[in-house]
């Protein structure tokens, strides 16, 4: 994918929920031993600030959640239950949050991401964050990288595929905003269940 086609660092400098929707559809990249790993973004989920019981900033500003407070567009990894959640920092300027991506259909490299996380079923290969994180290979060594770099070892390309969005409260929060926040493409069989 050529830098033209990656999605701009002003992409992201948005509220994160209008973020969390326009990523739908757009083309998640890894560069993974030495080859590409790629699937199209099916489901996020929007986080904000100091007000958002369910976000990882709700408690303030840490070593481990300083991202989300920084510069829009950076990769920000942390870890739930021994799985690695992958999101990318979206915030207004002066603001704080993050786009959790929950699950990809993959197009590409589908055979690495099989060794890196065997199942029978493709469908259940990336149908979650923590599936996702293991099947690309993503881990704590990438939190900070820069997704709107194309040559760095993950970045976020656009696409002009469209979609009928489906939107939902947020799974597996136990105080949540009274919104919805995730957000889906109705009918693709790789959403998490």
């Amino acid at each position: 994918m050529d830098s033209e086609q990656v999605l701009t660092r002003e992409f992201y400098l948005r509220d994160p929920a209008i973020v969390a929707v326009e990523l739908l559809g757009k083309t998640l990249i890894r560069s993974f031993g030495g080859g590409s790993l790629e699937g199209i973004i099916v489901e996020t989920e929007a986080y904000y600030g100091l007000l958002d019981p369910a976000s990882r900033a709700f408690r303030g500003k840490k070593n481990y959640n300083r991202l989300m407070w920084g510069e829009p567009g950076r990769v920000f990894v942390y870890n739930v239950h021994r799985y690695w959640m992958f999101n990318v920092v979206a915030h207004e300027p002066g603001e704080v949050g993050a786009v959790l991506i929950r699950a990809l259909e993959p197009t590409k490299g589908m055979d690495i991401m099989m060794r890196n996380r065997p199942v029978e079923d493709p469908r259940g290969l990336t149908s979650g964050p923590g599936k996702l994180t293991i099947a690309l290979g993503i881990y704590r060594g990438l939190h900070g990288e820069d997704v709107t770099d194309p040559e760095g070892q993950v970045f976020i390309g656009d696409d002009e595929r469209e979609y009928e969005v489906g939107s939902s409260r947020r799974i597996g929060v136990t105080r949540d905003l009274e919104r919805d926040l995730r957000f889906y493409v109705k009918g693709n069989p790789f959403v998490s269940r």
